[in-house]
């Protein structure tokens, strides 16, 4: 079992839009029983909350489904558990480096990285309007499509 963690900021926009969107991705792979796939925040400003309607909302529009994700902070044991923990941007790579035990340093990336864009992050679209959210989808399909093929090829070869 593979287990891929998704992180932002607050954990109600981007780390569970792409959390949504991999997960949907992996059972129309088949792989369901191979990945396991979450998402945190590395603030804990909205634990317990759904992720932000205008995110559900795009979401929806494309047929995933966002409304069993509820907004974490990452802990402790997620560094430990985790087989890969995927920021969204720089400033949370930062973060995740600065309260990652040296012995799981290895498990951070950025999300973007598996992917061949002409862009490294996915852009934080809380405070912008709806374009942000259909950015971020976009951003999201592409490098959750861009990391599925990185698993079959390096975990998964014989799926």
């Amino acid at each position: 079992m593979i287990k891929v963690l998704f992180v932002c900021l607050g954990n109600i926009c981007r780390s569970p839009t792409a959390c949504g969107v991999f997960a949907s991705q992996v059972a129309a792979s088949e792989l369901s029983d191979r990945i396991r796939v979450d998402s945190a925040g590395t603030s804990g400003w909205h634990i317990g909350a759904s992720p932000d309607h205008r995110a559900m909302q795009h979401a929806a529009q494309y047929g995933y489904d966002l409304s069993f994700i509820r907004s974490r902070k990452i802990n402790e044991q997620d560094f430990i558990e985790q087989d890969l923990i995927l920021a969204m941007d720089d400033e949370n790579l930062r973060s995740l480096r600065q309260d990652c035990p040296p012995d799981y340093a290895d498990k951070l990336r950025l999300f973007l990285d598996f992917a061949d864009l002409p862009v490294s992050e996915v852009p934080d679209p809380y405070y912008g309007d709806d374009e942000g959210f259909a950015r971020v989808l976009n951003l999201v399909e592409l490098g959750g499509l861009a990391l599925l093929n990185h698993l079959k090829s390096n975990y998964l070869q014989d799926s």
